[in-house]
């Protein structure tokens, strides 16, 4: 980039020509705290108008569905689930790729309200809430499981959709233990529930990449330009929470997307960005590596759900990634 452009700023190029017409572009999102907190951080910012984006987001309960609203056309971009999915979607013939990261890092812990709960291996003979089969919460759980040799067909997996859904849960005993994220992880003791010794994901489960971002192939054909101003957006979005200066931002969208008790959606928001700042889970160079790509397929071919490994080519298009954040400077 030139000194010129630099000056007028990094964004040049995802601005549109005065008085053109915003690129509409349909998102689809999970449902959890974090991506509404997320979603809340980035329009308070106006960043996706600001790159010439006319975005519309849904956010969906159960990843699992977020497939079918992508290969319909009823949505353009997924930017913020897990996409062991797409994976096994992309084997079957499904015309849809993982175009970019997202958070790299699960950033979840294992939840029980049972005492005699302590340990992953504990929970053999009981219940344990999760999104459905194949969803981004019951991937990660059967894979810290896996890796922990707990024998996972001792346990009866319950679907109750998204992790705010699993830690209520938990807290009304529907089941007796489940994943959920870090944002009540230093006040669980409100709750009445403990975490477990060994079921915090992201330091037993560092090789798990959580959350991508993924198309279909008809709409990277179509709307490219679109999708790689979206993604440089959350690009910048990931980057500032990265930094130290976005707590106050953080903490404000929060109590805007989530909503609740003030006090208590600025506490759980304060915790969750101080783990951000420590672990820098985001993306923020957005692409995602094969080696990352090629241990979610081996998991997905070891619980049944692949049949064969694909080429990285083939079930990713990074360029997107790499073409947003050239935009950012």
């Amino acid at each position: 980039m030139g000194v010129g452009a630099a000056a007028v700023g990094p964004w040049l190029g995802l601005r549109p020509a005065r008085g053109a017409e915003p690129i509409r572009v349909n998102i689809v999102n999970t449902y959890s705290n974090s991506t509404r907190t997320l979603q809340a951080l980035l329009q308070q910012k106006g960043w996706l108008e600001e790159y010439g984006v006319a975005a519309t987001t849904l956010n969906i309960a159960d990843g699992s569905k977020l497939m079918g609203a992508l290969l319909s056309g009823s949505s353009d971009i997924c930017l913020l689930s897990g996409f062991g999915q797409v994976l096994t979607a992309r084997e079957k013939g499904a015309s849809v790729k993982v175009v970019g990261g997202a958070c790299m890092l699960a950033f979840q812990a294992m939840f029980a309200k049972n005492p005699a709960i302590r340990t992953l291996q504990d929970l053999e003979g009981h219940t344990v809430g999760t999104g459905s089969i194949g969803a981004l919460l019951h991937q990660t759980t059967v894979a810290l499981l896996e890796k922990k040799h707990v024998d996972v067909s001792k346990i009866r997996f319950v679907n109750l959709g998204s992790s705010a859904d699993v830690f209520r849960g938990v807290v009304a005993g529907v089941v007796d233990a489940g994943p959920a994220l870090y944002d009540v992880y230093e006040q669980q003791a409100r709750y009445g529930v403990h975490s477990l010794v060994d079921g915090d994901f992201w330091t037993e489960l560092p090789e798990f990449a959580y959350q991508g971002s993924f198309a279909s192939d008809q709409a990277i054909a179509t709307k490219r330009e679109g999708l790689v101003r979206v993604l440089a957006a959350y690009a910048r979005l990931y980057r500032h929470i990265s930094g130290p200066n976005s707590r106050d931002d953080y903490i404000k969208a929060r109590q805007d997307g989530v909503g609740g008790d003030p006090a208590v959606a600025a506490e759980e928001a304060d915790s969750e960005w101080r783990f951000i700042q420590k672990y820098q889970p985001y993306a923020t160079s957005l692409v995602i590596d094969e080696a990352r790509i090629d241990y979610m397929q081996q998991l997905n071919l070891k619980s049944g759900m692949q049949q064969t490994i694909l080429p990285y080519a083939e079930v990713t298009d990074m360029s997107l990634a790499r073409d947003a954040v050239r935009r950012l400077g």
